[in-house]
């Protein structure tokens, strides 16, 4: 069985629930299943935004951040639910003892997400062994599906699993990536956001194969040492090690609504943002964190969105500092 693992390598999984908050309820509910379900704030309200869908939703064109009045013009059978986090932190808490049955070496990044580097579980089988048993125990035992991704790396792993949704296994080798990743678009890339899309298609940067390729210099310009690092990416190439002691971050404390009416007045609109900002600093106490960006996004009723954001020159966390920084930024 040592022959299924490098000798001077790592073997990595990624396991990444499937529709997680919607699976977990069809688990508790069984007559959801089957079902387009999704999982939204404020449900009796217009101004309700999606927070995560079934897949059977998803055929109809539902998307997480949809507003409520749209995904249900879309799918008018959509069955709506109110979150309940309380059962997702519970639920996740048990995919996570399950993993460490396995090995030490778990680092979870999210509510639903997380690593598990099993280079030294030759004893447990085979990756794809380890892979299926983890697949099926967490759905036999949760009614809760996964897909798994396995790699040398935490990229390659990340990537694998997105491939085969639901319950997919990927095997995602470095030889693979001239075939399997190199021919796709560069927004594919895990990683690469919309924005950072754009900067790389306006120097002709098209796809992944492009960007393997690309010259360091223009990237560095471009995008900074993260450049490099996405082009590393392409070609494969990531050091980053599991880590079990790691907290996952919160890259970002935020709050958002849907206006049960469009608007331009402004009055009404500084309102909202004040309330949101008074939304925001009461999470980052409950979190015990502290911002140094403050950014505002609005999105019209085409789905066009502008983004605003400034660095302030220290930390805040009240919602008087919030407002005072957002006047400044006005």
């Amino acid at each position: 069985m040592k022959d299924m693992y490098p000798k001077n390598g790592r073997v990595i999984l990624h396991v990444d629930m499937n529709s997680f908050y919607a699976s977990v309820e069809m688990s508790y509910d069984v007559s959801l299943k089957g079902k387009p379900l999704a999982i939204a704030g404020n449900v009796e309200e217009r101004r309700g935004i999606i927070v995560t869908c079934s897949y059977e939703a998803r055929k109809f064109g539902v998307k997480t951040t949809m507003p409520i009045w749209q995904a249900k013009k879309l799918c008018p059978q959509l069955v709506i639910q109110k979150p309940n986090f309380e059962r997702y932190r519970k639920a996740s808490l048990a995919i996570f003892d399950v993993l460490r049955q396995y090995t030490e070496m778990v680092e979870p990044v999210s509510i639903d997400e997380g690593y598990l580097d099993i280079s030294e579980c030759a004893g447990l089988g085979s990756p794809l062994d380890i892979a299926n048993s983890i697949q099926e125990r967490i759905f036999n035992t949760m009614d809760l599906p996964c897909s798994i991704g396995i790699a040398p790396n935490k990229f390659l792993a990340k990537t694998a699993s997105d491939m085969k949704k639901p319950m997919g296994i990927t095997v995602l080798r470095k030889r693979d990536i001239s075939e399997k990743l190199w021919p796709l678009q560069v927004g594919e890339m895990h990683g690469i956001g919309d924005k950072t899309s754009e900067k790389l298609q306006s120097i002709g940067i098209m796809t992944i194969r492009d960007l393997a390729h690309a010259n360091d210099s223009q990237l560095k310009q471009l995008l900074g040492i993260n450049g490099i690092r996405l082009k590393d990416r392409a070609n494969g190439i990531d050091p980053r090690v599991v880590d079990p002691e790691a907290i996952f971050e919160h890259k970002s404390i935020g709050n958002s609504t849907t206006l049960p009416h469009d608007s331009t007045n402004q009055k009404e609109l500084i309102g909202v943002l004040e309330k949101l900002s008074g939304k925001v600093a009461v999470r980052l106490r409950n979190k015990r964190l502290l911002g140094q960006k403050i950014g505002v996004t609005i999105r019209y009723k085409d789905r066009r969105t502008i983004t605003r954001s400034r660095t302030v020159p220290n930390p805040v966390f009240e919602k008087r500092i919030f407002w005072m920084e957002l006047s400044i930024s006005s």
